[in-house]
């Protein structure tokens, strides 16, 4: 390992800490740092960084020369650097400062055993899949950043009112959704947004897609695992004159008539699990599998 990235969404005092034992880790091994630019600044700002460190802004200032990719702070930080990466093929791994944490899984005490384990190549490589999108007509604020890793969310907009959401599996007819929205999820996003609406647990190497409707009003309607290779239609139908698309954490609102077409994206995420990691684990730790409270006040 000679040369990683590292990527904060937001900067708050209190990952000071985890950041300065990140750097002291890395440099100790000789290992070069680059920045996000405006993560960069805020540390500057703040100063909170002992040297000038190199930089990044955009996709096009990184490359595969780069071993690995650090994120810090939540699984939303995760989500936000793969919109850097994309099929770039450098590995992530995060460190989670945030909350739940499915995706940013190194913890805080973690952070010097997860370098060590790196330059010991004591770890694997996860491979994650992503969705695509594509808008008729063509939606300018997914022009270029049309991918998500978690899910992608059809919804309502400024209105109590459900939507319809007809759907189209291989251009062969499904069902109308009446509900708030729905959403297309990964295996990934099958811990996310899609699980807190009845969704299931999906394990990261499935190839599978669940649809999960939110809300829904025809209450027959459950969420339907589908083969990752599926081609996915929708049309909506409202009584406002528009409705909200969402990728991950990017949201815009498009008209009525916008027909989506939504697939596999053609490149996946490298997600790094360390040797002392386990996803089934993760799964226990972070949803509480096993636990027991009921003889706790005993």
């Amino acid at each position: 390992m000679k040369k990683v990235a590292i990527y904060g969404q937001a900067y708050t005092i209190s990952a000071e800490k985890e950041i300065k034992i990140l750097l002291s880790a890395l440099e100790k091994n000789n290992i070069v740092v680059f920045f996000e630019k405006e993560f960069y600044d805020l540390l500057k700002e703040n100063n909170s960084l002992e040297k000038k460190y190199p930089t990044y802004s955009h996709f096009n200032d990184l490359s595969n020369s780069f071993d690995v990719l650090f994120t810090i702070g939540g699984d939303g930080t995760f989500l936000r650097a793969v919109t850097y990466v994309r099929d770039l093929n450098i590995p992530m791994l995060g460190i989670n400062t945030g909350r739940l944490g499915f995706l940013a899984t190194v913890q805080k005490e973690e952070i010097k055993e997860a370098v060590s384990l790196l330059l010991k190549k004591e770890f694997s490589i996860q491979e994650r899949s992503l969705l695509q999108i594509e808008t008729t007509p063509k939606a300018q604020e997914f022009s270029e950043l049309n991918f998500a890793l978690n899910e992608i969310t059809i919804a309502r907009r400024n209105t109590t009112s459900m939507i319809g959401v007809k759907t189209y599996l291989n251009n062969e007819y499904l069902t109308n959704y009446w509900a708030d929205g729905l959403i297309i999820a990964t295996p990934t996003g099958s811990t996310g947004y899609s699980l807190s609406c009845d969704g299931p647990v999906i394990l990261p190497d499935s190839k599978s897609f669940v649809i999960t409707p939110i809300a829904p009003h025809n209450l027959n309607a459950r969420p339907m695992m589908i083969p990752d290779n599926t081609s996915i239609q929708l049309e909506v139908s409202a009584r406002e004159n528009d409705f909200l698309i969402s990728l991950d954490s990017r949201i815009t609102t498009v008209p009525l008539e916008t027909k989506i077409r939504i697939k596999k994206a053609p490149f996946k995420i490298k997600s790094v699990l360390l040797k002392n990691q386990s996803y089934l684990k993760t799964l226990r730790s972070k949803l509480l599998w096993g636990e027991d409270t009921r003889n706790e006040s005993l």
